[in-house]
Parts: C-alpha cells; structure tokens; sequence
C-alpha cells in the first residue's frame, strides 16, 4: 500500500499540531505549512522524516505555489489537504479598520483557496479517493455567540468553495469537506476576554470547550478510507449546543 501524503496548514497551531499527530500517526508522510518556523522545528524533533516543515507566508500566493511545488519534490504527489490556517480578530462592527477585515479574508479564505488551486492538480495525478478537508466554523452558523462579522464570512465562503469542489471533482475522485467546530481550546482564546470566554465556554452543553484532538479524529476519519463516501459536506461539531 502506498503511503499516504497530506499537507496541513497552519500546522504549528493549537489544532493543526493536533491534525499533523494524527495523521502521522495513521501512516501518512505529512508537509506542515506555516509562518512559524520555531513551531515547525519542534514538530520536526518530535515526529522525525515523516513530518516536513515548510515555513511559508499563505497569504503570497507565489509562496504557496513554492510550497505545493516542494512537497511534491520531496514525497512525489499529494493525496490530502487539510486547509487549517486561519485566526480571528476581535474587532466589532461597525469599527473594523479596512486593513483587519481584508487580512481576515486573506488569512482565512484566500489561503485556502490557492492551496486548493495547487493541490487539485497533484491530486488528479494519484490514484485512489483524495481529500481536502477544510477547517471551518460554528461560527458561519451560530449567530448567538461573539464572532465578528468578518470572521463569519471568511468561513462561510469556506463552506461555499467546499462545496463547489467536492461537486466539480467529484468523477475525479476527490473528495472535499468541511469541519465546523464550536469552541475548542487553542492558543486563540487568548484573543478573548475572561468574561466572553467564560460566557462561550458556559454556553457549550457540556460545560466545557472541545480539544484539538478531538476535532483531529473527524479529520482522520474524512482522511481516511471511511472518509471515501462523504463529499459537500459540512460536519457541525458543537456538543448539540445549536439544534431546535
């Protein structure tokens, strides 16, 4: 059986660390993209020649193309997408500057985009299902909680551009879904303050945030054989904090 290759974005982060362990740990070779480079060399140490890192602004799309370019010379194609880059600013409308809401847009949609724009075409030269699994969340849907309206979109259009692919490659065998987690504990609850964090975290039905690696086990199911028969959807992760 041949060795399954997955990219990963934004995999120095809270829950892209936690993607990267997973799949890793279910036999895949796994590029990690991201701007950190410190975050990338403590993945490098921990997981060894099965983890490359590659350290790359998402946001330039030449960077992005570089990157697609250099895992394909160092492990031969690409099989797995997990477009997990992305953050959240705080500021409220209507006083958004013009410069947060177009990084917001940048950091999580367009990133997502262009890595899909790469990925496809390695993709359509492998064998087998194919997946790119596009990190969302509850907050394109749930408009009871605190989520600016940039942010919002800029996950929406996510969704959207899910999909569209899972329907254009569909005969090509690529598989395209999202993951929409509520709360989950990661670095970007700093971001918060204690009383909105205390009130989000309240409103979870079982009192507490979920765990990145909790959300890493939907990604290697999608990733995974049993993944093969899901394509256009969109996995609502919230404890059952939003069902009339």
């Amino acid at each position: 059986m041949n060795t399954k290759v997955a990219v990963v974005t934004g995999a120095a982060g809270g829950m892209g660390k936690a993607f990267v362990r997973k799949l890793i740990a279910d036999g895949c070779r796994v590029a990690g993209f991201d701007i950190s480079q410190d975050g990338l060399d403590d993945l490098g140490a921990e997981l060894g020649s099965a983890f490359l890192g590659i350290r790359a602004d998402l946001t330039d799309p030449d960077a992005v193309t570089a990157s697609f370019a250099a895992v394909a010379t160092a492990f031969g194609g690409l099989d797995i997408l997990v477009n997990n880059a992305g953050t959240c600013f705080m500021s409220e409308f209507p006083n958004i500057p013009a410069d947060e809401f177009k990084q917001q847009m940048a950091l999580n949609f367009e990133t997502a985009f262009h890595c899909c724009q790469n990925a496809v075409p390695l993709m359509l030269e492998r064998d087998g299902v194919k997946k790119i699994i596009n990190i969302s969340s509850n907050g394109a849907y749930n408009f009871d909680v605190f989520d600016p309206p940039p942010y919002r979109a800029s996950k929406a259009a996510l969704d959207t551009l899910t999909k569209d692919l899972a329907r254009r490659y569909a005969t090509d065998k690529i598989c395209v879904n999202s993951i929409a987690p509520a709360m989950t504990e990661t670095p970007l609850f700093g971001v918060l303050s204690d009383a909105v964090l205390a009130k989000a975290i309240a409103q979870m039905p079982h009192g507490h945030a979920m765990q990145p690696e909790q959300i890493a086990g939907w990604v290697g199911f999608l990733a995974g054989p049993m993944g093969d028969v899901s394509s256009g959807n969109v996995f609502i992760l919230n404890q059952g904090r939003d069902v009339r």
